[in-house]
């Protein structure tokens, strides 16, 4: 029989160790600090900067610190900068048209007439072996293509068809849409597949018993299936177009103009208040055309 001494008897007890329980409240803001923290730092400290800079004064040799609004004056008070907003947004509406429906058809074709999974990847893949190089050196490939003595003029001319070469073909509205479009219609394609192919056949199956033809099919089940897909594929490629300069700038041969190309000459001038007051406006002008498009397309399923 085990006997109690004095010295266990007046042993103290050992506090037992108090756990530390995170609020319910805060557990969704501790989960969001960290994306919070690199979006404020790498994207709307950027912003921010820009937008302060927008209102300096500047000179051919540097800025000064001030709150003017000469810069907004000149940008918005201009009817060359106007006119050079409105063929941004040419260049945008074209290629954002061709684009879709390039986009929509290659898209349809992967979703529902390749059969197996296996095929629909490697097609989707050749689609995307072209952004394997740089989007200047597949811009720049055109200018051996439709140059005066190119590839498309040369069969053109020696097959009789026309008397002399083509101009237009380069160094023009056309060449700038027609490289544009080549940029970036993967852009349309890709979340336009991934839409349909979210599609369930069945739907299709189900239109096509009742008695829907395939022209019904497109418009009445495909179509409004895949608007978020569309409207996705139309944020990212408007955005891509209105910040391009580097294609306006080498495939119309200096003879077309956008807001891009001209926030980098002015940049080029050392005129970075003027530069940072173009790129607000057209910051504010792509967001309300995204804003738009939200309101017309719900695209939270799709992300």
């Amino acid at each position: 029989m085990a006997t109690i001494t004095s010295a266990d008897a007046v042993k103290p007890e050992m506090p037992k160790a108090r756990s530390f329980r995170i609020p319910l409240g805060l557990v969704s803001y501790l989960q969001a600090t960290p994306l919070t923290l690199i979006l404020g730092f790498f994207l709307a400290l950027p912003i921010l900067m820009i937008v302060i800079v927008s209102f300096w004064d500047y000179d051919f040799a540097q800025m000064y610190p001030d709150f003017l609004t000469m810069n907004y004056v000149e940008t918005l008070g201009s009817w060359v900068t106007w006119k050079t907003y409105l063929n941004t947004l040419k260049f945008a509406a074209i290629v954002w048209a061709i684009t879709l429906f390039v986009g929509f058809w290659v898209a349809y074709f992967l979703a529902f007439h390749i059969r197996t999974s296996a095929m629909q990847m490697v097609l989707f893949l050749v689609c995307t072996v072209p952004f394997l190089t740089s989007n200047i050196i597949r811009m720049i490939s055109w200018i051996p293509v439709l140059g005066r003595n190119g590839l498309i003029n040369s069969a053109l001319v020696s097959a009789g068809i026309v008397p002399e070469p083509i101009q237009w073909l380069l160094y023009s509205d056309f060449a700038v849409v027609l490289a544009m479009v080549h940029l970036y219609t993967l852009f349309m394609v890709t979340p336009i597949f991934n839409t349909l192919m979210r599609i369930d056949k069945s739907l299709v199956e189900a239109a096509r018993d009742a008695g829907a033809t395939s022209f019904q099919i497109l418009t009445n089940v495909i179509i409004p299936l895949a608007k978020p897909g569309m409207a996705i594929g139309t944020i990212f490629v408007v955005t891509l177009v209105m910040a391009d300069f580097s294609t306006v700038q080498v495939m119309s041969g200096g003879q077309s103009a956008s807001v891009a190309l001209m926030m980098k000459n002015q940049m080029s001038l050392l005129q970075y208040p003027a530069a940072a007051a173009n790129a607000v406006v057209l910051l504010v002008l792509v967001l309300l055309m995204v804003a738009g498009i939200l309101r017309i397309v719900d695209i939270r399923k799709e992300l």
